[in-house]
Formats: C-alpha cells, structure tokens, sequence
C-alpha cells in the first residue's frame, strides 16, 4: 500500500464480550471515522486492514466494531494498536485550513530566517496543538496559533513563526 496513512487513535481495550473496542482518539472532535469504511491497524511494525462496521462515541472514546471480530479474545489481539485511515479518505476542507499532520516534515524558521528545525510531530495537550520542532540539539514546543504562525507554505515546505519573547527558551 502507498496511500500515507494517517493516525486517529489508539484501541485501548475491549468493551463487552462481542468484539466491541475501545479507541482513544488523538482528536476527540475529529469526524473522520464517520466516512471511513476500511481502516488500518499498525503495531510493532506490522499492518492489518479491516472493515470498519460501526462506531459510536462514548465519552470522550469511541466504540468500534470490526466485521468478523466478534468475541472478545479476537478483540483482545488488537489492543495497543494504532487505528489509522488513508489520506484520501479524510474529509475535504475549506480553502486555506489543513490537517495537522500535513505540517509534519516542514521547515520551521523565525521571521528574522533563522532556521529553528522540523516539525516531527504534533501533540495535543489541553484543546491545543503543539508542533514539535526538533532543532540542532534542541527541541521547541510551538503552540499551533495564529499569534505566532505567521506563514505556512506547503508547497515550499515550510513555516515562518514570530515567537514571543521567551518562547524558544523553554
């Protein structure tokens, strides 16, 4: 398979004795698993497809059920893994937004062009995002808002941000 594929969650444990799991959501709000039918489950290196047959949100989880997983021994095999959908099968956005996991791989400068690192990965803490930016030596954490990203340019691959004073100290 070549699509990219892109992290939703993680399946943390059974519910039930039918084959129902239990998936942690990197993004709680996220609607992707609505309109996905074939999802991919990575662990250790290895990856499975399966037929998506339900979902329903619980709290701040969602239940899924897969087709032809309906004990819970099945269900067990498929704790820790990551649930993940292709690119494609996300729902379109608006012009001018993007996915945070398409920002993976940018540059990241300052508005003077000092050249900060690359973001390799997101991470969600408190209803924010923040970019984590691997440096030379050093690692900056950059919330995801408008007061400090000032540019993103995908098609150069890269970002201008104006940190407050203070910011890349941390």
């Amino acid at each position: 398979m070549s699509a990219r594929l892109v992290p939703l969650g993680e399946i943390v444990t059974t519910h039930g004795l039918d084959g129902w799991l239990k998936l942690n959501p990197f993004n709680p709000e996220s609607t992707a698993l609505e309109l996905a039918r074939v999802v991919y489950l990575e662990r250790d290196g290895a990856r499975s497809s399966h037929w998506l047959e339900t979902t329903q949100r619980h709290q701040r989880q969602i239940l899924i059920k897969f087709q032809g997983i309906d004990v819970i021994d099945a269900a067990e095999q498929l704790i820790g893994a990551t649930l993940c959908v292709t690119e494609e099968s996300l729902p379109a956005l608006e012009p001018g937004q993007y996915y945070q996991f398409q920002t993976i791989g940018l540059e990241v400068f300052d508005i003077q062009g000092n050249r900060l690192g690359t973001i390799t990965r997101t991470w969600s803490a408190g209803g924010a995002e923040i970019y984590i930016v691997a440096g030379s030596g050093k690692e900056y954490m950059i919330p995801a808002v408008k007061e400090i990203i000032e540019e993103i340019d995908f098609d150069r691959g890269k970002m201008i941000i104006n940190p407050p004073d203070g910011l890349l100290d941390l």
